[in-house]
């Protein structure tokens, strides 16, 4: 009678090896926050990817918002150097320059001082799970700031309470160690709509207004920014054309940026930006 040897069985264990494998659960996510600067907060794995290299502006570049530009400088260099400093609301028109400028403020300060700071950005349909991720980052050494661009809430949608929580009402409260930075288009983070629905249908309409607006009123800074005037516009142009070496005559770059923020119904450091990444690639030059 013919018995299969070894080597027979060696395929088929094989194959088993790997379908077992395939089953088995994925490892843990290991969350290093020395790992780097910035972080990706990825709330099905738990897990903080780290980011090399964020796509930024220098902070010198960034002109017509020398206010809110101090201001938050100020409040995060605070914030770095271990000192109480207030959760951020960056709100206003599109393209202005919100997002922009934390990124390039959270440069600033790790330039001026290295790995000071951890910037986690956390996506906006990530918010509930805001709990999970700081019982990540509690009691860490690192400072982190945390940030969530384009942040508003629409009808129905009941997440704004646990941030509420997070940000000041909960029994644990913020960790010392975090501060948050939101973007929004929307200065009390809700639709205009959403409100006016809200004091239509309630039995009581102020206090239904009230416990949505009251969100807004956890960031203990409120920056606005607004569209730019034709000067500023033109200003910020200029300033981008000279750090990236573009060599084109004033007029030139006056009347063709005039020209583009004009197809684009609008002046914004974000047009501006756009008009320049459209005359770098005519020109052959780069803008990283």
């Amino acid at each position: 009678m013919k018995t299969k040897s070894d080597a027979d069985f060696g395929p088929l264990l094989y194959r088993i090896a790997d379908a077992l494998e395939r089953l088995a659960p994925a490892a843990a996510a290991v969350n290093d926050l020395a790992a780097a600067d910035a972080f990706i907060w990825h709330a099905d794995r738990e897990w903080l990817e780290p980011v090399p290299v964020v796509n930024r502006v220098a902070l010198g570049l960034l002109r017509g918002i020398d206010r809110v530009r101090d201001i938050l400088l100020e409040n995060t260099q605070r914030f770095a150097a271990g000192l109480p400093a207030n959760n951020v609301l960056l709100w206003g028109a599109r393209g202005t320059g919100k997002s922009a400028l934390v990124k390039a403020i959270h440069a600033a300060i790790n330039e001026a001082k290295p790995h000071a700071l951890a910037l986690i950005e956390i996506h906006r349909e990530d918010i509930p799970t805001l709990p999970r991720l700081l019982s990540l980052v509690r009691g860490s050494p690192r400072r982190c700031l945390l940030f969530c661009d384009d942040l508003s809430f629409d009808q129905n949608d009941t997440s704004y309470k646990s941030l509420k929580a997070v940000l000041e009402g909960g029994i644990e409260g913020r960790p010392a160690n975090v501060v948050l930075y939101a973007t929004s288009n929307r200065r009390h983070l809700m639709s205009r709509d959403m409100i006016e629905n809200e004091r239509s249908t309630a039995i009581n309409p102020a206090e239904a207004v009230e416990e949505k607006v009251s969100l807004s009123d956890r960031f203990g800074l409120w920056l606005g920014f607004h569209n730019v005037d034709q000067e500023t516009y033109q200003a910020i142009v200029r300033g981008y054309a000279q750090h990236f070496g573009l060599d084109v005559p004033e007029a030139q770059l006056k009347a063709e940026a005039n020209e583009w923020s004009i197809t684009r119904g609008a002046r914004s450091g974000r047009v501006a930006w756009q008009f320049i990444q459209d005359l770098a690639g005519r020109l052959g030059k780069p803008t990283t």
